[in-house]
């Protein structure tokens, strides 16, 4: 019997994430919890509602908020799921002390709205793409919120985009400052494939086919390719792709200006990954509220 893969999987039992939410919610309390001083520890019931359609995606994080919060909570959808509220949904139900859930509110919704909006835009932006009839990959960018990568990535991933390379240690990426630095595309290639060995790839962002070409031949295994008109771009690449067909393995990339107003004009499947940070940068939130139950 096989299972689908549970995105929470990524993130292991113990790890640098558990450390992030616990300065998190530092950050929200750095002094007194006045507000948690009102309502004391009298046992209470809450609801978590989603009150927007989208993505949800984050329940991880904000379960180690309620975890560490001491709060036991019953999750009634399920990560990836997709929304369609009337109103409002109950995606959770929340117990524990007053003063704890107050103290898990606002940090967990935070966390919630963020990552739900980063797994919606990518959601409709792969199913765009789709629709036009590319088949290669839509990445996330580096370009993340200081202090939230793990769960912007994360949720690009939940709303089916690729997470590009996760840091810069993930992937050497060589481009216009390195090659100036280094004297040449080739020499910058070199040094790089002596550090990072077998292991890892390369891409070398190139201004034009000339430039492609001699990364192609230093032994870069990914190919940006920078500054091309849409109609350039096409041809460039099948040009490169001709060229190298039967002698180098490599992916060509095109980075920017992808939207979804443009993106069923924009794609061609000569490109193998169109990374963007239309999916997590700018992106709108999903609402949700967590209100205490009201007793009969």
């Amino acid at each position: 019997m096989t299972t689908s893969p549970v995105f929470a999987h990524l993130l292991p039992r113990n790890g640098a994430w558990k450390r992030e939410v616990t300065n998190w919610l530092s950050e929200d309390v750095p002094s007194f919890d006045y507000g948690g001083f009102v309502v004391g520890e009298t046992p209470e019931t809450a609801t978590l509602w989603c009150k927007q359609e989208g993505v949800v995606a984050g329940i991880p994080f904000a379960q180690e908020v309620f975890s560490q919060c001491e709060l036991e909570v019953e999750w009634l959808v399920k990560e990836g799921e997709y929304l369609t509220p009337k109103g409002k949904i109950a995606v959770a139900k929340v117990r524990g002390k007053a003063r704890d859930i107050l103290l898990a509110e606002r940090t967990a919704l935070n966390l919630l709205a963020r990552g739900s909006g980063i797994a919606t835009k990518s959601r409709k932006t792969i199913e765009l793409a789709r629709e036009a009839g590319y088949k290669g990959i839509i990445a996330g960018t580096r370009k993340t919120t200081p202090g939230l990568r793990r769960l912007e990535k994360y949720c690009m991933l939940v709303g089916g985009c690729d997470q590009h390379r996760y840091d810069l240690s993930s992937m050497v990426m060589l481009k216009d400052n390195h090659i100036w630095s280094t004297g040449s595309i080739t020499r910058a290639v070199t040094n790089a494939r002596s550090a990072c060995g077998f292991a890892m790839k390369i891409e070398v962002e190139c201004q034009s086919e000339d430039e492609a070409n001699e990364a192609i031949a230093a032994g870069a295994d990914v190919i940006m390719l920078d500054n091309f008109t849409s109609e350039g771009l096409k041809i460039a690449a099948v040009n490169i792709k001709s060229k190298w067909a039967n002698s180098k393995s490599f992916l060509l990339e095109c980075s920017g200006g992808l939207t979804l107003d443009n993106i069923k004009t924009y794609l061609s499947n000569e490109i193998d990954i169109y990374s963007t940070s239309s999916i997590h940068q700018g992106v709108g939130y999903v609402d949700f509220s967590l209100k205490i139950d009201q007793k009969d």
